[in-house]
């Protein structure tokens, strides 16, 4: 459609990896005007963890809608906030022993971020936070004063502070636990590092290339925060709803957060909603003194109910998508070993899973090529150096094994393209006589 090119913006980035006019979507798949089908492993940068029009939730916002339910209730009570909020109390805080507080922010994670920010400055009268790098929390100006990207946080158009920034678990190197790095600043009044209200960190950056924390590591940053009296907030927002294999990316770590932000899936429909959850001695907000006018997606709500209620009231779905991580890990490790040349890496847990491949034109080219396949999938990380695996949760095995044969069969052609591996080799048919 020539309108795209007339009237949107420059800014559009999807819209350039995959140039087709999508209008279909079911589950883990999209189709385009021309009915082609792709295999959907982008999944809304992971808010359709539930995937497409999910028929579990689908006749019961159709209903809700019909029966003229609440769409836009501000921060009032509605009947469908209510059963959401007794759901996820009753459901997903209670079983894990969290005793949260919700907030309902603005409908994006970004909007999440600034207000647990806003909210441990005035709790602790520091301005400071800590956050890590590599690390995304999102673009409006608190959350992107804490994001590493250097292509974001240059079209601030302002200077950007109120953050220090300290290595993230495995940047100096696997033997080098930074949490002791983080200890010894905030012990020395000379360090120069303020001592700050909070630290904000992602158990898996899905942005900076599925660089994924060791549970040790995690372990070690609370026991810091509690030492130093500073506040311990995890970005839940694209690790979180079960991408790692349990609701929340932090549960096999065994720690509790002060904070936890979540959106993206939190809505299982692709519906707009993030929340800002913490402990109850936090809640020291005024009345309106942080809002916003679209707090209240009541729509949102009830497909946000339907996806606790249909797959996190027991251990059933959350074992599948472990299952499924281990899956996804055994091929990629296969397909390093086979194309990798001793440069490619695996990286991250759960279906949250990606392949490192040194540098950004070659993972790019592996994209597209998998496009041309039939699959959507993107890259992530400082360079755009990792194809970023982030299917629906609920994909069908057929699917999931389809998808990684189509990254397999794209990185055999690119990499013979690259020199990296002869181009009659048969390393590729040996493989899948192997499997």
């Amino acid at each position: 459609m020539k309108i795209f090119d007339e009237i949107e913006s420059e800014v559009q980035s999807y819209a350039r990896s995959f140039p087709r006019v999508f209008n279909r979507a079911k589950m883990e798949h999209l189709y385009d005007e021309e009915e082609n089908e792709y295999l959907d492993f982008l999944a809304g940068a992971g808010t359709l963890n539930y995937g497409h029009n999910n028929p579990l939730f689908k006749p019961l916002l159709m209903d809700y809608i019909e029966n003229d339910g609440i769409t836009h209730g501000l921060d009032m009570h509605t009947k469908a906030k209510g059963e959401f909020l007794e759901a996820f109390n009753e459901k997903i805080l209670k079983p894990r022993d969290l005793d949260y507080v919700m907030q309902f922010t603005g409908p994006t994670g970004t909007n999440a971020v600034e207000a647990a920010l806003k909210l441990a400055r005035n709790i602790k009268g520091r301005q400071n936070i800590i956050s890590f790098t590599n690390g995304f929390h999102g673009v409006s100006l608190g959350s992107l004063a804490a994001t590493g990207n250097s292509h974001h946080r240059g079209a601030a158009g302002v200077s950007l502070g109120g953050v220090s920034r300290v290595p993230y678990d495995g940047y100096l190197g696997d033997e080098i636990d930074t949490t002791a790095y983080l200890d010894k600043v905030l012990s020395d009044s000379s360090s120069g590092i303020d001592k700050p209200a909070a630290v904000i960190v992602e158990t898996v950056q899905g942005e900076g290339g599925i660089n994924a924390a060791s549970f040790e590591w995690l372990r070690n940053l609370e026991k810091v925060c509690r030492k130093h009296d500073v506040l311990l907030i995890i970005d839940d927002i694209q690790a979180g709803c079960g991408r790692t294999g349990t609701f929340f990316s932090f549960e096999e770590a065994g720690i509790k957060p002060d904070m936890v932000t979540l959106s993206k899936s939190l809505g299982g429909y692709g519906l707009p909603f993030a929340v800002v959850l913490f402990k109850p001695e936090l809640d020291q907000w005024k009345p309106g003194e942080h809002n916003g006018t679209f707090r209240g997606n009541n729509f949102a709500f009830v497909t946000a109910k339907a996806a606790i209620d249909h797959y996190w009231s027991d251990d059933k779905f959350s074992n599948e998508i472990k299952q499924k991580g281990k899956y996804i890990k055994s091929r990629l490790e296969k397909i390093v070993d086979l194309y990798g040349d001793g440069n490619f890496t695996t990286c991250g847990r759960g279906m949250f899973q990606g392949i490192n491949c040194v540098n950004g034109e070659i993972a790019g080219n592996i994209t597209r090529n998998a496009f041309q396949q039939g699959l959507i999938i993107e890259t992530s990380g400082a360079d755009d150096q990792v194809v970023k695996f982030l299917c629906p949760l609920v994909i069908s095995q057929d699917s999931l094994k389809k998808g990684i044969d189509i990254v397999e069969q794209a990185i055999k052609e690119v990499c013979a393209k690259e020199d990296q591996i002869p181009e009659d080799s048969d390393y590729f048919d040996d493989a899948k006589m192997a499997g």
